[in-house]
């Protein structure tokens, strides 16, 4: 009964002077669970549909089939490689963490400001692709540029999932630094 009693001690001991507990790890394995979904999700997504395009009002109009690849936006590309980023870079730290066992303050600190970074990398390939987004759900009337989600939804949907997806990641390595910063706080 008495060891007993010494271990909890000592795991007490080790939770609050480690960098980096059970609710980090969790946080992190979520962070990369939801990135590398979020990057194979738009990593796949292709459609093909048929487009009818008139050229001249007295000719029959033409049905064309055009494919959305996300190769095709700027702003898919850039969260692709983002999320590709967030999702190597959450595996490297577990690594590290569990290697380290999380006992190294300069790891951790490095660890924490490489999470700030990822999170306003996220963040910002988010934006990006949900402004896009934004247009190809309700076009842009001001320049002319129709709608094309209606053309191709399912394109749209997968795209969708996976922003919400990413978003969720992004909070889970927000999750993370407040952790960091809430420890830092107690200590002082």
């Amino acid at each position: 009964m008495e060891s007993q009693q010494k271990a909890e001690e000592v795991e007490v001991v080790n939770e609050t002077t480690s960098s980096f507990n059970r609710k980090d790890l969790v946080l992190r394995f979520l962070a990369l669970a939801l990135t590398l979904i979020a990057t194979v999700l738009v990593g796949v997504d292709k459609q093909t549909a048929n487009v009818t395009i008139t050229l001249v009002p007295s000719l029959p109009p033409l049905s064309l089939p055009v494919t959305a690849k996300w190769t095709q936006m700027s702003a898919f590309v850039y969260f692709v490689i983002a999320n590709a980023i967030s999702c190597f870079y959450a595996a490297m730290s577990l690594i590290l963490i569990l290697a380290t066992r999380g006992g190294r303050k300069h790891m951790s600190l490095m660890i924490t400001i490489l999470d700030l970074v990822v999170v306003a990398l996220l963040f910002s390939a988010i934006g990006a692709t949900g402004s896009v987004g934004l247009i190809g759900f309700l076009g842009n009337s001001h320049v002319q540029w129709n709608k094309v989600c209606n053309v191709f939804d399912k394109f749209c949907h997968q795209v969708v999932v996976a922003l919400f997806m990413s978003f969720a990641g992004s909070i889970a390595y927000l999750l993370l630094i407040v952790l960091v910063a809430l420890r830092l706080h107690k200590k002082f």
